[in-house]
């Protein structure tokens, strides 16, 4: 098995919302509606948001053997629901849509990615990266991330049903 990481662009649109719509399946499977919801991401207001994102920093695909497996948007700074956070007073980049195929699930595509992430933020010579991420139930995603170096800073809610966040940040100097 090989784990290639190459730059996506708009044609890799549709791979990424089979990325999307996969986790939301494997998520259903589990019980964990609330961090996605119960329906396909590709059919909704998702894709703007996933496009929007990409327009506005680097998607990144991982492939193994040649087939999209994970995918991340990094750009410089988090989205706008974020806005009430203390801003960290540096320049960062920001992880966007982290999402794997599930077929891919365990082979260390979203490792890869989070891993090309900061070296990419480092060679730019940013010294923080951050990322946000769902934080209810069990929390096994913030744990995720910390598993990959990133330590949680700020827990917010978001929305009227108040989705449980949480951003977390990991120094790439």
């Amino acid at each position: 098995m090989t784990i290639t990481i190459r730059e996506g662009g708009p044609d890799d649109l549709p791979a990424i919302l089979r990325m999307l719509d996969s986790s939301v399946e494997w998520l259903v499977s589990q019980g964990r509606t609330r961090q996605w919801g119960s329906e396909p991401l590709s059919g909704t207001r998702t894709a703007e948001a996933v496009e929007r994102a990409m327009a506005e920093g680097t998607t990144y695909i991982a492939e193994i053997d040649g087939e999209p497996a994970a995918t991340l948007t990094l750009t410089d700074g988090p989205g706008a629901y974020l806005s009430h956070l203390p801003a960290p007073g540096e320049p960062e980049r920001y992880i966007h849509w982290l999402a794997s195929d599930r077929r891919f699930k365990g082979r260390g595509a979203g490792g890869a990615l989070l891993a090309h992430a900061a070296e990419v933020t480092r060679r730019a010579g940013v010294g923080l990266l951050r990322v946000d991420c769902y934080a209810g139930d069990d929390r096994k995603l913030v744990a995720y991330y910390e598993a990959h170096g990133f330590t949680p800073t700020h827990a917010y809610t978001h929305g009227p049903d108040a989705w449980p966040g949480q951003v977390l940040a990991r120094r790439v100097d």
